[in-house]
């Protein structure tokens, strides 16, 4: 009781702000429903716009560290030759360099379902693949790797021959689909198997990261492609990734304004409950201005009530958006703890923040106008 008495001591403005707000709940609780719908609007845009901005970057992450380099318009030779494979080994030496041919087949299984696939034929295959049955030699002279989707289609099993032109590869892993910048229906053999191409279709250079890859396209270029002349095409998706970033940078400032518009009409509610509140309290604030009590007291009670609205509706916003951004990760990330993350978590305290300061605001023309109302006009009703 001694801290309540000299809680209401200390700020008596603010205790009497939160029992006014307890006097008509219904319109209290309706006015915190319209912050707490904004701030889900705010916080749960923003958090689905991180997730998708997620997914893109963990899609398109394998692909920023690595340079794809093929033959130019300007080339002499078809394919990269391997002079030009042993100049980009000389040029980025720390860097694994992958050349590549291609082709495509058509692989059966003994039940006589049919799968479409390219083939690539590489060396060095665990620069660019990472099995998850089997293993992916450093050296890739025998066997083959094959993609989890077409092996399930086909019934092949770790051990299990293919053929390619005539030759009988074993699978000695089982890749992710997509994985190594190739199609979703990949055969990985020994490069030797395409040696009737000339030249190679592309090489790969795999970089520590998106940095070090776009520092690498410059030297390539520098070294190869004078002035207009392209004797190499050489690529890479450092700058895309980039660009996609800088997309959803754009989305999510969007999604918030879009948010931002529920809390606008939230305010507006705000200040609709604040002015009937004041209206209705004249009498009894033209009291507590005959007894004594400050203009400044007036004002710091009517924008207490306005603030411990904008509080309320903003916690319990929060929780509830909170709660969203598990649900939108685990559906569109696959990993509901990445909302843990503080690129999800910023746009909970944006939601709480925007939802204060506008419940203040919308509260100071009504904490104003109380404040301002001569006693004796007030006392007359």
């Amino acid at each position: 009781m001694s801290r309540l008495a000299d809680l209401v001591w200390r700020f008596p403005s603010v205790v009497m702000a939160w029992r006014n707000l307890g006097r008509n709940r219904v319109r209290t609780a309706l006015a915190t429903l319209g912050i707490v719908i904004g701030v889900v609007a705010i916080a749960s845009l923003g958090i689905a716009g991180v997730a998708i901005q997620q997914q893109a970057t963990t899609n398109l992450g394998g692909l920023a560290n690595e340079v794809t380099v093929r033959s130019g318009v300007d080339s002499d030779t078809d394919g990269v030759t391997d002079e030009q494979v042993d100049a980009i080994r000389s040029v980025v030496a720390d860097a694994p360099v992958v050349p590549k041919r291609t082709n495509s087949t058509t692989l059966s299984s003994r039940d006589g379902e049919e799968a479409f696939v390219s083939v690539t034929g590489v060396t060095n295959a665990d620069a660019l693949y990472t099995v998850s049955t089997g293993d992916s030699p450093e050296r890739l002279q025998s066997g083959a790797l094959l993609t989890n989707e077409t092996a399930q289609r086909l019934g092949v099993e770790l051990g299990d021959p293919v053929t390619y032109d005539g030759r009988l590869y074993r699978v000695r892993g089982l890749v992710e689909s997509g994985d190594g910048f190739g199609s979703g229906s990949e055969l990985v053999i020994p490069i030797a198997a395409l040696d009737e191409q000339e030249g190679y279709d592309s090489v790969t250079i795999v970089a520590a990261n998106g940095d070090e890859a776009q520092e690498t396209v410059s030297t390539l270029e520098s070294r190869f492609n004078e002035g207009d002349e392209e004797k190499l095409s050489i690529t890479n998706f450092a700058s895309i990734q980039e660009n996609v970033n800088s997309f959803f940078d754009t989305l999510n400032l969007a999604l918030l304004g879009i948010g931002a518009i529920s809390l606008v009409v939230a305010s507006v509610a705000i200040l609709n409950v604040m002015l009937m509140s004041t209206i209705e309290r004249r009498g009894e604030i033209g009291v507590l201005r005959a007894v004594g009590i400050r203009r400044g007291e007036v004002l710091r009670m009517i924008l207490a009530e306005a603030a411990f609205l904008g509080v309320i509706g903003g916690v319990v916003g929060a929780a509830a958006s909170f709660g969203t951004g598990l649900i939108i990760f685990d559906l569109l990330a696959d990993d509901y703890t990445l909302v843990f993350g503080w690129a999800s978590l910023r746009y909970l305290g944006y939601g709480f923040g925007f939802a204060v300061t506008a419940s203040v605001l919308s509260g100071l023309y009504p904490a104003w106008k109380a404040a301002n109302d001569l006693p004796v006009e007030a006392l007359r009703g």
